[in-house]
C-alpha cells in the first residue's frame, strides 16, 4: 500500500526495552514507542522519557525539513488509533460506515459470516453487472480494509478474482463482506507489548478450491511475539497436483 516501516530498540537509562516505531506515507510520519519494564522505575519518568525522545526526533527533523506535529496519534489515512491497556488498537470504523454509505447498505442487516460456506465462487454464474464500476471500486475499497483486517483477506481475495467481468451472483459475494463489516464494525488489530520477540509463521492452503481452473488459494500469518505482523491470501500461480505439493507452495510464500 505504499508504507514504510521502521523499527529499531534500545535500552534507555530508566530500565526501559525501549522500541521506537516509525511509519511513513506519502509526507506523513507516524512516531510510536513501545516500553517494556526489565526492572520497576518509576511510570512517570518513564513517560516523560518518552515524551522527550520523541520531541528530540521531530525537532532534529524540523531542522531539515518544514513539518507539523500533530500531537497524539488518533487517525491516520482512514485508520483509527485506539490507545488499550495492554497496547494500541487499530481499526477502521469511520473508514468502514463511509464504505457501506457508498454501497448503500448504511441500514443492511448484520451477518456472523464474510462468506457462505455451502457454495464455491465461480467465473460462470448469473448475468453481468449492469454496473461493474461500482463493483471494482468497492472491491478496491475493501482491499484496504483488510490492513486492519486479517480476518477477511480470504474472502476478498476471491471476490478480487472477477474484477474484469463480475455479475450478479459475485455482487451477492461483495454484499454478504459489507453485511459481516457491519457486524463487526468495531474490530480491529490489537498490537500488544510484549518482550517476546521470536518470529512464528503459519501456513495453509485449499487444495484445487477453484472451480474453475482447480488452482488453490494459499495463505501465511507470520507473528512476531503475539503480533500479527504479516498475512496474506492468493491464488497460487500453477496447479498443485496434489495437497502436499499446494501445502509445499503455501510454505514458501510465507518464507519468501
Amino acid at each position: 500500500m505504499g508504507f514504510f516501516l521502521k523499527r529499531c530498540t534500545w535500552n534507555n537509562p530508566l530500565g526501559f526495552k525501549t522500541q521506537l516505531v516509525v511509519i511513513m506515507f506519502a509526507s506523513c510520519i507516524v512516531l510510536y514507542m513501545v516500553s517494556s519494564r526489565l526492572r520497576e522505575p518509576d511510570f512517570n519518568d518513564s513517560h516523560r522519557n518518552a515524551s522527550s525522545t520523541i520531541s528530540a526526533i521531530l525537532e532534529t527533523l524540523s531542522a531539515e525539513f518544514s513539518i507539523k506535529d500533530l500531537g497524539l496519534l488518533h487517525f491516520f489515512l482512514g485508520i483509527e488509533a485506539v490507545p488499550h491497556s495492554n497496547g494500541l488498537l487499530l481499526y477502521q470504523g469511520r473508514y468502514i460506515d463511509d464504505l457501506l454509505h457508498r454501497a448503500g447498505m448504511s441500514e443492511c442487516k448484520p451477518v456472523q459470516t464474510p462468506m457462505a460456506t455451502t457454495t464455491k465462487p465461480s467465473e460462470k454464474g448469473g448475468g453481468l453487472m449492469s454496473n461493474p464500476t461500482l463493483y471494482r471500486s468497492i472491491v478496491g475499497a475493501l482491499q484496504y480494509v483488510t490492513l486492519t483486517r486479517p480476518n477477511l483477506s480470504f474472502a476478498v481475495n476471491k471476490i478480487c478474482q472477477f474484477m474484469h467481468a463480475p455479475t450478479e451472483d459475485h455482487w451477492q459475494m461483495v454484499k454478504r463482506i459489507l453485511h459481516y463489516l457491519k457486524h463487526t464494525r468495531s474490530f480491529g488489530l490489537l498490537l500488544s507489548r510484549s518482550n517476546d520477540n521470536r518470529l512464528q509463521a503459519f501456513s495453509d492452503p485449499d487444495w484445487a478450491g477453484s472451480s474453475d481452473d482447480r488452482k488453490s488459494t494459499g495463505g501465511y500469518a507470520i507473528f512476531l511475539g503475539p503480533n500479527l505482523i504479516s498475512w496474506s491470501s492468493r491464488k497460487q500461480r500453477t496447479v498443485a497436483r496434489s495437497s502436499t505439493e499446494s501445502e509445499y507452495k503455501a510454505l514458501a510464500d510465507a518464507a519468501a
